[in-house]
């Protein structure tokens, strides 16, 4: 059965985002390059979609934090 493809280009800089990523479900895994368009089967965009989604919610929980703690110190 043929897998469907999704085309996927992975943000890059030259800090944090500069690896290649690494997928793996149920035993089938990739290595994706950053900053270049790629086709990889719909299931694995689906994986990285929903890291990209984690990724975001983490930094919005460490600004709201990183803010509480800040509005504490100055109370003090």
């Amino acid at each position: 059965m043929a897998k469907k493809m999704t085309k996927v280009k992975l943000f890059k800089d030259y800090g944090e985002y500069k690896d290649d990523v690494f997928v793996a479900v149920n035993g089938e895994s990739y290595l994706i390059q950053r900053g270049v368009e790629v086709e990889v089967p719909d299931y694995i965009a689906e994986v990285l979609e929903h890291s990209a989604q984690q990724d975001e919610k983490t930094q919005q929980l460490m600004a709201q934090t990183q803010a509480l703690y800040q509005q504490k110190a100055a109370a003090l």
